[in-house]
């Protein structure tokens, strides 16, 4: 609609129409999962339209692309109208009849952009718990809790305290939880592709430091103070242990 008023010279009242519409965009960012499944959903038990929709894909409009290919659209194409009106702003003379309307446009477009990352950050990050919740072996560490963002995880190597060997141990580092994991066992008939829950350190609590990798040595050594247990954690790889740093001591700001 916004491309044939603009073909017709209107862009004042393309502009309004396409303003009143965006809310869809957003609507359509919250239910896109669930479409997703349904459309699997139907895929799997209706006959009928497997081969509705494999009939419609032949159509040239589809570009030789599959349904599940043409969905995440809407919103890339929402991506490109922020910036192309953005353009269009930048182009058009403040005294212009259609300026202000045209700056409203852009700022409804960028609340409704922001809208929608929104909701797709927040999905990807609960699925980043889902699958870390599952990776754990039983139910005791709630991984999935409201307010909770994952931020990263990856094979340190765990300083022991009192000469014993080094201690190859998988971490997690969430918002407000740092946890520690080991392996089950490989023969264990249900958990052999799991990982057992060593301890969960809160984080508000923490202090972090590099105790050393300030050069550019190989690999580093990382102290995480908590008030009843400090750890010693290290990595054979610089890169590794300064991003271990980083993402730490931003999240236990």
């Amino acid at each position: 609609v916004l491309s044939l008023h603009l073909e017709r010279g209107n862009l004042g009242p393309g502009l309004e129409h396409f303003c009143q519409n965006l809310e869809l965009y957003g609507h359509y960012a919250e239910n896109l999962e669930q479409a997703k499944e349904t459309l699997k959903e139907q895929l799997r038990k209706n006959k009928s339209f497997r081969r509705f929709k494999k009939l419609q894909e032949t159509r040239p409009q589809f570009q030789g692309r599959k349904l599940e290919d043409l969905l995440p659209l809407p919103l890339q194409r929402l991506h490109q109208y922020k910036h192309f009106l953005r353009d269009l702003l930048e182009n058009t003379s403040p005294d212009s009849a259609e300026y202000q309307k045209l700056a409203k446009a852009v700022k409804s477009v960028s609340e409704v952009s922001r809208w929608v990352q929104d909701i797709i950050r927040k999905r990807e990050n609960s699925l980043q718990l889902l699958r870390v919740q599952k990776l754990l072996k039983g139910q005791r560490t709630q991984v999935l809790t409201p307010g909770r963002w994952y931020i990263r995880e990856g094979w340190l190597l765990v300083v022991p305290s009192k000469g014993e060997e080094l201690k190859r141990r998988m971490f997690f580092l969430f918002s407000d939880i740092f946890i520690a994991t080991k392996p089950c066992h490989p023969l264990h008939l249900l958990n052999s592709n799991k990982l057992a829950c060593q301890a969960v350190y809160p984080l508000h609590q923490c202090v972090v430091d590099k105790v050393f990798g300030h050069t550019q040595s190989q690999g580093g050594l990382l102290s995480l103070s908590f008030p009843h247990k400090t750890l010693l954690l290290m990595s054979s790889n610089q890169q590794d242990i300064d991003d271990w740093y980083r993402s730490l001591t931003a999240a236990v700001r």
